[in-house]
């Protein structure tokens, strides 16, 4: 069903994807070829989110990493627990493409009707309450861990890579999967249809450590407080009364290194991260997103975007259309419009350019949320999942896959 699902919905995922122009299959080359096949072997088709980062072959596979190890693998915790928190901070974060997608595919995986006792018994609501409550640092640290350590940090891990990815779907997808043309009144079953066709790769667990191979290793970001991933080089110091766990790069380590396959992804991904950024977004932009973050704890920067102008009038001209674009994606994604997309483009950018500018700041934001998320740490070492020995960071995951 996995094969037929992606064969099917090819043609429509990818005209999808707004503002830029997704690499079709049949020309994918490299880096991109490989996490296509990926991709579809273990999502079952090339969802829509994912295939938006192509332009950019190494925001692609930082992506799917984070995505692949933090949903996908196998781990301590259920699919369903796992897609619970994906629709729960989607809702957060307004996000309404991946709340709809992620919340028919937890209804596929646990049935409203499903009897206690069974493999799809239904999410604790503490899941769900904590999930959504990750989005601003007083919310997520007034709520408990939802379960054991080693538990919760990996739903910690979905929802820092949801945290990023509502951000991109906000600026490159519309409100649903399905094309404007669709009556309003077909949706709705069009949506659960859709669930129903992903409940296999759902129901599949995927071998931790398979993706992280795709970008070079590198280790988990956690620099001094003030210091650009990209170049090394120092901001602003901290306001008054912050610390470095909670600058806008820290990340807690401490609950990250209880998922080490994800914290190894986690790690690759901000270092591809750290490159593109330094290719394609000024060094002044960088400063400025960071600042707002070093001062942002997750709350609402206001009904319309004159903050992101005012904030983006300290750079130099030329440089003011990518401050603001950065900005509202890291800060406020879903007031990101066309406007802003082409006045960044009348500075030269092409594909590229916009989904490496975007993915910078959104993962910014990510990992800033990161560093507030609260996760008791491990009273010892938990075992592996059976059949899914879980790969220490930089090692080979190769070695890993079930036979």
């Amino acid at each position: 069903m996995g094969g037929t699902l992606a064969r099917l919905m090819r043609p429509g995922t990818l005209i999808q994807v707004r503002h830029v122009s997704p690499v079709r299959p049949r020309a994918a080359r490299g880096l991109v070829a490989r996490v296509y096949r990926q991709l579809e072997g273990d999502f079952g088709l090339l969802a829509p989110p994912v295939i938006l980062h192509s332009p950019s072959p190494e925001a692609l596979a930082g992506c799917w990493t984070m995505l692949r190890e933090s949903l996908l693998a196998a781990g301590r915790t259920r699919r369903a627990e796992r897609e619970a928190v994906a629709a729960a901070v989607s809702a957060a974060n307004a996000c309404p493409y991946c709340t709809g997608v992620h919340t028919e595919t937890l209804r596929g995986l646990v049935p409203p009707a499903r009897a206690a006792g069974t493999a799809g018994d239904p999410v604790p609501p503490e899941v769900t309450a904590w999930a959504r409550a990750t989005a601003t640092r007083e919310t997520a640290r007034r709520h408990a861990a939802p379960l054991p350590a080693e538990r919760t940090a990996e739903l910690a891990a979905v929802a820092v890579t949801f945290h990023y990815l509502n951000r991109m779907v906000n600026v490159f997808l519309d409100d649903s999967p399905w094309p404007p043309q669709v009556p309003g009144a077909a949706r709705r079953p069009l949506s659960r249809l859709l669930g129903l066709l992903m409940l296999p790769a759902a129901r599949r667990t995927a071998a931790p450590g398979a993706s992280p191979g795709l970008l070079p290793a590198a280790p988990l970001p956690d620099p001094p407080y003030g210091t650009d991933p990209a170049d090394g080089r120092p901001y602003a110091g901290p306001e008054d009364g912050a610390t470095a766990e909670d600058g806008p790069y820290g990340v807690a380590a401490a609950w990250a290194a209880d998922v080490p396959h994800f914290a190894d992804a986690f790690a690759r991904a901000s270092a591809a991260a750290g490159a593109y950024g330094r290719r394609s977004v000024p060094h002044r932009v960088r400063e400025l997103v960071a600042a707002e973050l070093a001062a942002w704890d997750g709350g609402p920067t206001g009904l319309s975007r004159a903050w992101a102008t005012v904030a983006a009038d300290r750079l130099p001209a030329a440089e003011r259309p990518a401050g603001r674009l950065a900005l509202l994606t890291a800060l406020a994604s879903h007031q990101v419009d066309r406007a802003a997309v082409e006045e960044f483009r009348a500075t030269g950018a092409g594909d590229r350019e916009l989904v490496e500018l975007t993915s910078w700041a959104a993962l910014a934001a990510a990992r800033r949320v990161a560093s507030w998320i609260p996760v008791p740490p491990a009273s010892a070492a938990a075992p592996a999942p059976a059949g899914h020995p879980v790969p220490a960071p930089g090692e080979d995951p190769v070695r890993h896959a079930p036979a």
